[in-house]
């Protein structure tokens, strides 16, 4: 059994992330001595100017509510509510997702800036009496709570955030060309837009994925698009053999509780880090309360990339009438996303063969084993050239990098 630290016993976090920070404002408020570790200057820095998704599919109840059950201030930030999306099949057709007053999910934006989810967090982490150590390197051998970032890479995502006079909108496209076995974005909050294509295939000279993206993007939408920075990141894609291991709990990503089919991650980090506190303080231990909420909508989530990663367009194509279909049959597109995360016996029958044909084995320096997704490599259809737009774009990036424009992530991050 798992030994908590005593109640007189300082708690040591390592990461200033939305687990880290989850796990320790809950801590904190039930009076316990709370310190979290950060490499980085501030939370959010990692994707500085990023916009996610919370996603609200993979519970019947709405993450909001459920954080300020947990006596956590989902109104700490900005959050934008989404309940319609333009759907963009890989021949163009747009249709349109819907769904009820919460919204299939809501926008965040990442970073540093005030509104930031992060800064949020990071607000009520010091109200609650957390201290926070931003700019520190830590032992993991000294901490209680792991919230470390990803290691390696199973798959990047690259953005530009820019200026635009479009309306508030987010589109959402299947496209196996711009964004190798996944889908890009776009979506404009208040005047400031993302367009980000993620990648789970490994591409030489990848941010050419970025620039025709951005083409196609400004070729069906009147952005009047005036860049202002790239930023992206890298996910790490694996499933531990424990959750719990040498007197320390893993969390968020270090805790692979991460989304294998769309790269959603904030959901299950907040939730893993609350879980993580109440273990400490005495509640539902973590590895089960893991392995009974958690866990089936992280295998179920890799199943479906699985399935995924064997079909290209077409594939697609078929994905989205169905999604569709659905949608006009039932009157409500998020019933469709929850469908594809409920375990049931045909998920089961398959997750052998997804154990043998995308995961494998490794042992981490922590001594926990994982079954972990590798970058795939690329395909023959990967090979393309770019559109004289897309060049263009590349151009004017290169000459608004030269003149202030910031990068958070390159190609060398890979």
């Amino acid at each position: 059994m798992q030994s908590r630290p005593t109640s007189d016993e300082a708690i040591h976090i390592l990461g200033a992330g939305l687990s880290g920070l989850s796990a320790g404002t809950i801590l904190a408020k039930a009076g316990r001595e709370v310190h979290v570790h950060e490499i980085r200057n501030d939370s959010g820095a990692r994707f500085d100017g990023d916009f996610q998704g919370i996603e609200n599919w993979t519970s019947g109840t709405n993450l909001f509510k459920e954080m300020q059950e947990w006596g956590l201030d989902p109104d700490a930030f900005k959050s934008t509510i989404f309940s319609e999306v333009d759907l963009v099949h890989p021949d163009d057709v747009v249709t349109k997702p819907l769904t009820g007053p919460d919204g299939a999910f809501r926008i965040v934006e990442r970073g540093t800036d005030e509104h930031c989810i992060d800064q949020g967090f990071k607000r009520m982490a010091l109200e609650a009496g957390v201290n926070i150590h931003y700019g520190m390197k830590k032992s993991p051998e000294e901490c209680h709570i792991i919230a470390a970032g990803p290691k390696d890479s199973s798959a990047i995502a690259f953005g530009e955030v820019f200026e635009t006079t479009h309306e508030n909108i987010t589109v959402f496209q299947l496209n196996d060309k711009l964004a190798p076995g996944a889908y890009s974005y776009l979506i404009v909050i208040d005047g400031i837009g993302l367009i980000c294509t993620c990648l789970w295939r490994k591409q030489k000279k990848s941010g050419r994925y970025l620039n025709e993206t951005i083409a196609w993007y400004e070729g069906h939408y009147e952005l009047n698009r005036k860049p202002i920075k790239r930023v992206g990141g890298k996910g790490d894609f694996s499933l531990p053999n424990k959750y719990v291991h040498g007197g320390r709990w893993y969390v968020g990503e270090a805790g692979g509780l991460q989304d294998f089919m769309w790269g959603f991650g904030m959901r299950y980090a907040i939730t893993s880090g609350v879980f993580a506190a109440q273990d400490i303080l005495g509640g539902e231990s973590y590895e089960k309360q893991v392995r009974k909420h958690l866990l089936p909508l992280v295998k179920a989530s890799a199943i479906n990339r699985w399935l995924m990663n064997r079909v290209g367009d077409r594939g697609f194509k078929k994905v989205a009438n169905y999604w569709m279909k659905d949608q006009a049959k039932k009157g409500d597109g998020l019933l469709f996303m929850k469908w594809l995360y409920k375990p049931g016996l045909f998920r089961r029958c398959l997750w052998p063969f997804v154990r043998l044909g995308m995961l494998r084995r490794k042992k981490l320096k922590d001594g926990r084993k994982v079954l972990r997704m590798p970058f795939r490599p690329a395909l023959k259809r990967d090979t393309w050239s770019p559109s004289r737009r897309a060049i263009e774009i590349g151009k004017q990036w290169d000459e608004h990098r030269k003149s202030g424009g910031a990068t958070s992530f390159t190609e060398s991050d890979q």
